[in-house]
């Protein structure tokens, strides 16, 4: 009998206790787990809020798939998971030709081309056309607005899907070939080795408190994911514009050569130097700047004006072809600034203006 009471009462405690650990381990694990501070990837906060992470993300990446996808990104290629030389993606350009690997804007939740300038000019960095690949993984949607124009049914999918809009880069963008299924992957390892991180967002030390108090409380998980989502924009605008109707008056900005100098240097030039991406060789010559000067009244795109807003295509014998700046990423501004830049450095050659930086910005080079 006594045997029998013992049990009892064993059984009870046990029971109790595996009440009392029941209810409080879930919730102290949770907030354990949930221990966000600024290094954690964006990713991560979103997906412990109740967020599903996207259709490209990657699960387990090795360091061997983020190098070769970094390689295919800077360079064109890399080899294979069998250690075969691969072969181009593209003849003619590499993702950096036109896009960033780094931050670009230093308040990611505007669109300033001004502020990125500014930015591009402090960092050293290229000026491009491109929305950066830094923190790609973090939008959920890509060739957005008005790319459309251009592209067309080519975007049905690959607007709402990061491995569809790569594989329209690297087949139309680039004038390349079809991604294989590897590449396409090791790509995406790189990129999300290049996610935002939550110290790159305006988080406040207070923000960030208060999501790691309420991290486990699911009647808030909506109000925490709103806050994370107000602190950066999840699609990079792009809106075409036209050159000026009257290209000798230009737009109605005064144009400021000390701009313009920054442009030409961290845009024009990152394509249009020496080994560039460009046959259209430019640099800091008189004869450079007659030149430009000489066509920018031009109706064709040997225009300044022309060729930054509808850019070239591809025409036969000749595939290479200059994309478009968007409003967001030149301004009309901007363009003036530019102009007025390359008209005094026609009258006064390479000395039109002391370099803004001691050196070309930093850009990866495929050969």
């Amino acid at each position: 009998m006594r045997a029998v009471i013992n049990f009892s009462v064993l059984i009870t405690v046990v029971f109790l206790s595996f009440l009392v650990i029941s209810g409080f381990s879930d919730k102290d694990q949770i907030a354990a787990a949930k221990k966000w501070n600024k290094d954690t990837p964006l990713s991560v906060v979103l997906n412990d809020l109740g967020e599903k992470q996207p259709a490209h993300f990657v699960k387990d990446m090795s360091a061997e798939q983020i190098k070769k996808g970094e390689e295919l990104v800077k360079i064109g290629k890399t080899t294979s998971p069998k250690g075969r030389k691969a072969k181009f993606i593209s003849k003619y350009y590499a993702c950096t030709s036109c896009h960033n690997v780094v931050r670009e804007d230093p308040d990611l939740t505007k669109v300033s081309p001004e502020s990125r300038l500014e930015y591009a000019k402090d960092n050293n960095i290229p000026f491009l056309q491109g929305s950066t690949f830094w923190g790609i993984v973090n939008r959920k949607t890509w060739y957005n607005d008005d790319y459309v124009k251009k592209y067309g049914d080519l975007l049905d999918k690959a607007r709402n899907d990061l491995k569809e809009s790569i594989q329209v880069c690297a087949v139309y963008c680039s004038q390349g070939r079809k991604m294989k299924k590897w590449e396409v992957d090791a790509t995406l390892a790189y990129l999300w080795s290049i996610q935002m991180k939550m110290g790159d967002l305006d988080v406040s030390d207070e923000d960030l408190a208060y999501l790691n108090e309420h991290a486990s409380d699911k009647s808030k998980q909506a109000e925490l994911v709103q806050l994370v989502n107000s602190k950066y924009l999840d699609k990079s605008p792009a809106t075409f514009a036209d050159p000026p109707k009257d290209k000798r008056a230009g737009y109605t900005h005064k144009g400021r050569p000390e701009m313009g100098e920054a442009v030409y240097r961290l845009s024009c030039m990152h394509c249009h130097r020496a080994n560039g991406e460009s046959e259209v060789i430019l640099d800091k010559s008189k004869s450079s700047f007659k030149w430009l000067k000489r066509h920018i009244t031009d109706n064709s795109q040997l225009s300044m004006y022309e060729v930054i807003r509808h850019g070239t295509y591809d025409v036969l014998g000749h595939q290479e072809y200059m994309p478009l700046y968007t409003l967001e990423k030149l301004s009309d501004q901007q363009i003036e600034d530019l102009r007025a830049y390359v008209e005094m450095g026609a009258g006064t050659g390479f000395s039109a203006l002391p370099d803004s930086g001691a050196e070309d910005a930093k850009q990866s080079s495929r050969f």
